[in-house]
C-alpha cells in the first residue's frame, strides 16, 4: 500500500541543543534505515519549511502508523496521511 505523508516538524525552541541534535541523528539513522529496506521510497524537501513529503511503501495502515510512531521526532511533527491508488492513465 503506498500513502503520501506530510511531516510538519515543530521542535520547541526551549529544547536544549545537544538534546535536539541526538535527536536528528536518531531520525536520520532511522529514516535511512527504512529507505534501505524500501517501505520509505522517497523523501523531498518542502522548500522553505521544516518539512517533507514522503512515500511510504508498506502493508497496511497499522504498519504505517507503527513506523510514523517510531520516528524520534514523531512527538514534534504535524502528520498528514493520504492512502495512495494507481492512477489509470500511469504507464
Amino acid at each position: 500500500m503506498l500513502f503520501l505523508v506530510r511531516m510538519d516538524v515543530r521542535i520547541p525552541h526551549d529544547l536544549p541543543l545537544e538534546q535536539v541534535n541526538d535527536i536528528k541523528a536518531r531520525e536520520k539513522a532511522y529514516s535511512q534505515e527504512l529507505q534501505r529496506d524500501g517501505r520509505w521510497q522517497s523523501i523531498w524537501r518542502v522548500v522553505g519549511e521544516y518539512a517533507n513529503y514522503s512515500v511510504f511503501d508498506v502493508a497496511s495502515n497499522d504498519e504505517l502508523h507503527e513506523l510514523l510512531q517510531g520516528l524520534p521526532l514523531f512527538p514534534y511533527m504535524d502528520i498528514q496521511v493520504t492512502p495512495l491508488a494507481r492512477h489509470p492513465s500511469a504507464i
